[in-house]
């Protein structure tokens, strides 16, 4: 049977976990999530950047906790009912392994089409945005899709060094 609509072809559609932070509505690609977790205390880590807030125990497994306020350099603060760890995949050069992430609160799951993925703007040298891999509206809203992998194996060194 033949359409004579043009429009019904297949669009691939991305799905992302958003969550906010600092006002703003960012995004991961939902493939990445292992679980989302309620906060809880974390065991400390002597001498790590002070973005890595600690470890945590995950079934067995230790899973360092990223403070995603710190990671990118925004205003901190206290960590309230809504805050959550999101447990995410990230794949090394030759590994998977999983971190933790901290942030204020886990917003929706978007499903976008693949299409309306728009590259992140270039901001110059000066200004780090390399863990932005692109944006997406939701509505109103600019959502900020983060690239976990590089998030994590591009972290900046710790400041004291």
């Amino acid at each position: 049977m033949h359409s004579d609509n043009p429009v019904q072809q297949h669009t691939p559609q991305r799905q992302f976990l958003t969550f906010r932070l600092a006002g703003e509505t960012y995004g991961v690609d939902i493939l990445r999530v292992q679980e989302i977790r309620g906060w809880e205390p974390v065991t400390r880590i002597p001498n790590v950047p002070a973005h890595v807030r600690g470890v945590l125990n995950l079934r067995g497994s230790v899973v360092p906790v990223l403070d995603l306020r710190r990671r990118f350099d925004l205003p901190s603060q206290d960590l309230g009912k809504d805050t959550v760890v999101i447990v995410l995949r990230i794949q090394g050069e030759k590994t998977t392994r999983s971190i933790g992430v901290v942030v204020d609160a886990v917003s929706d799951v978007l499903d976008t089409d693949a299409n309306a993925l728009q590259p992140a703007p270039d901001f110059g040298a000066r200004i780090d945005a390399q863990c932005i891999s692109g944006l997406v509206s939701d509505g109103d809203t600019m959502v900020m899709l983060v690239d976990v992998d590089r998030m994590l194996n591009d972290a900046p060194e710790d400041e004291a060094a």
